[in-house]
């Protein structure tokens, strides 16, 4: 099964950047970070989205993410399907961390679950579609609206959302133009989707359990409540 081994950030300060994220989530390889100039403004059509086990743990790295330099896009808050929150990295990058959990169960640490990519495309049919054709499996999908793809073992999970709905859950206006500043690696292969996302081959994944859902980072069908191309 196609594994998605990590996700490069293209920043513009590598040093800054590293320490940002070393400081506030600790993921390790599953974040890469590479230097880029190439121009952005705006939203830049994706959200990485960290998924725990309890709102005390959302709040830790909440908390050290703001203290680190994040600025925050939604406070993290109680709602509807769990507790989470959005806010902005330094680099620009928009992060959502949430939980189905709406109460605490254990002392609280900074234990991620679940690393999810969301990418927001123009048609979410015809992208489910490419990956496919690129050896992608379909775990669910929820109409024109939003699809998990099948990757139990993978570090990070993937899934497609409408443009316009996944900026409305990160709390931001959908223009952007420019570099989506994002690169992401696996055995899927070297390629350029249609909305412009980038793909790398990166170093096949030996070992690993499965993790929990990405449904956790997906708009009004995660515990953070939400609610087409760059341009």
């Amino acid at each position: 099964m196609a594994s998605i081994d990590f996700v490069t950030l293209e920043v513009a300060d590598t040093a800054a950047a590293t320490a940002f994220y070393d400081t506030a989530f600790g993921l390790g390889d599953q974040l890469r970070l590479r230097a880029s100039d190439a121009p952005t403004d705006g939203f830049r059509g994706f959200t990485l989205s960290l998924t725990v086990s309890q709102p005390a743990n959302a709040d830790s790295l909440f908390d050290a993410a703001l203290a680190a330099g994040a600025t925050a896009l939604k406070p993290a808050a109680k709602s509807f399907w769990g507790y989470g929150g959005v806010l902005r990295a330094p680099d620009g990058t928009i992060w959502k961390i949430a939980t189905s959990a709406k109460k605490d169960t254990a002392p609280p640490s900074r234990e991620v679950d679940d690393l999810v990519l969301l990418l927001g495309v123009t048609d979410v049919g015809a992208s489910k579609r490419f990956y496919v054709e690129h050896g992608l499996a379909v775990a669910k999908s929820f109409g024109p609206m939003y699809v998990q793809f099948d990757t139990p073992s993978s570090p990070v999970k993937l899934g497609l959302y409408r443009h316009k709905a996944l900026a409305k859950d990160a709390g931001v206006s959908p223009g952007g133009s420019g570099s989506h500043r994002l690169v992401i690696g696996g055995e899927v292969g070297a390629f350029t989707d249609p909305d412009g996302f980038a793909w790398e081959l990166g170093a096949p994944r030996t070992s690993g359990a499965p993790r929990p859902s990405a449904e956790l980072a997906a708009g009004q069908l995660s515990p953070a409540g939400a609610e087409g191309p760059r341009g």
